[in-house]
């Protein structure tokens, strides 16, 4: 993860060996990590440590500080206390150190945000705002993928890595999506984005991937670009962003938008929280939890109709 002649570089090495192989951790995760965690080495080094039975919770509590001062925001210090406390955890386990210093360091209020959702109009804007004009495959592609996100609450990853042979739009009408982990889950896929992506593969698809000329052509892919190609996770963000400058919804978005709104719109129909957690694919039920949240509007609605005297 970082080099180094102290104790810090073998022991970074083994942990992400440990991410990777042993707990199969998504290649993405993983550079996240490393990448937090090259950040809090060097905090450290700079402070004169040599190995992590050096560094006290003082240290950890300086270097959240030193985050705060650099202007991080609240999530992305909390990913990087995060990430220094499966580092903590994982020097205990191996006896790398006697304690676990960072345990009791918590994350800075305000990082427990709520995601951003869109409302049920916005992402129908989002969606329409795709100017699919006679059989353009672009159009048609970028149709087929805001769809089928928003239908099957994937991430980016899953939509770029998605092959053919992992949807069934005829008979079962889903599609395999490989998460967090390489662990796979199905998810329904509904009927506005089955339609779109029937259209995207009868019509667009084979002209994208008559357009590759490198010699091997992109036989599995679900998404191509416009050379023929997979999509790339950029592409995706590219797509999103110009829908929705057409939509005209100025706040910003990315492609984790339509994820978060998928699952708080389920839950707002009616969805109990487990069935949400296997659809998205979360190892645990307190990650999908934070989708519960009830609008301003909503509260003060239900409120004014419930309580007796709210009048």
């Amino acid at each position: 993860m970082t080099d180094g002649d102290d104790g810090f570089g073998a022991l970074l090495e083994q942990f992400a060996a440990h991410i990777d192989v042993e707990r199969g951790l998504a290649k993405a995760t993983v550079a996240a990590y490393s990448s937090d965690l090259a950040r809090y080495v060097a905090f450290l080094r700079s402070r004169g440590a040599t190995d992590l039975r050096a560094v006290t919770r003082y240290d950890v509590e300086d270097f959240v500080a030193a985050l705060d001062a650099d202007g991080e925001s609240a999530r992305s210090k909390a990913r990087r206390l995060a990430a220094v406390h499966e580092l903590h955890r994982f020097a205990l386990g191996r006896h790398a150190v006697d304690e676990d210093v960072s345990a009791d360091v918590k994350a800075p209020k305000g990082a427990s945000m709520l995601p951003d959702v869109l409302t049920v109009d916005e992402v129908a804007r989002l969606l329409d705002a795709v100017p699919v004009v006679g059989d353009d495959p672009v159009m048609l592609r970028d149709k087929a993928l805001l769809e089928f996100m928003y239908a099957t609450g994937c991430r980016v990853s899953e939509a770029v890595g998605l092959n053919l042979d992992d949807i069934d739009l005829t008979d079962q009408h889903v599609a395999r999506l490989m998460g967090k982990g390489s662990k796979q889950r199905l998810v329904p896929v509904g009927g506005y984005a089955r339609a779109a992506m029937t259209r995207y593969l009868d019509l667009a698809r084979p002209a994208l991937e008559a357009r590759n000329r490198s010699g091997r052509p992109e036989r599995r892919a679900v998404f191509l670009n416009k050379r023929g190609r997979r999509l790339s996770r950029q592409s995706v963000w590219e797509v999103v962003k110009a829908a929705g400058e057409r939509a005209h919804i100025t706040r910003p978005l990315h492609p984790h938008t339509l994820r978060h709104s998928f699952a708080t719109h389920l839950i707002q129909g009616g969805a109990d929280v487990r069935t949400v957690q296997e659809l998205l694919g979360h190892a645990s039920v307190t990650t999908t939890q934070i989708y519960t949240h009830v609008s301003p509007e909503n509260l003060i609605e239900t409120y004014l109709t419930a309580h007796p005297r709210a009048r």
